[in-house]
């Protein structure tokens, strides 16, 4: 059983910054990818950005250059710092963690983004 916890949403002008966490614990396998997808209202969720284990990364054409990933493999936590924020950018963010070897995906509960023009 993994459980993925988010914190760090909120409400920002447009323009302004917010960094998300997302922690993983219990069964975490060694090979995993974890990132952020996100689901605005009325719409599809949608992939923001993901990292492997080794660091690599990549991200949705919407978000590349204004929001940066980054994760920490000993504290098992994923992190999202999202610049130049715009009122498109308003969602519900949720982390996923990828098991690589089984396809899992687990999920977190999501957090609340809010961006005003």
């Amino acid at each position: 059983q993994v459980r993925l916890v988010e914190s760090g949403g909120g409400s920002v002008q447009a323009g302004g910054s917010l960094r998300l966490s997302c922690a993983a614990s219990g069964s975490i396998s060694s090979l995993n990818n974890m990132g952020w997808h996100r689901q605005a209202p009325g719409l599809q969720r949608e992939f923001v950005a993901g990292v492997s284990g080794s660091g690599t990364t990549n991200y949705a054409d919407s978000v590349k250059g204004r929001f940066t990933i980054s994760r920490d493999n000993v504290k098992n936590t994923v992190y999202l710092q999202m610049s130049s924020l715009k009122p498109e950018d308003t969602a519900v963010y949720y982390c996923y963690l990828l098991e690589i070897a089984t396809s899992k995906v687990d999920w977190g509960q999501g957090t609340q983004v809010t961006v005003s023009s």
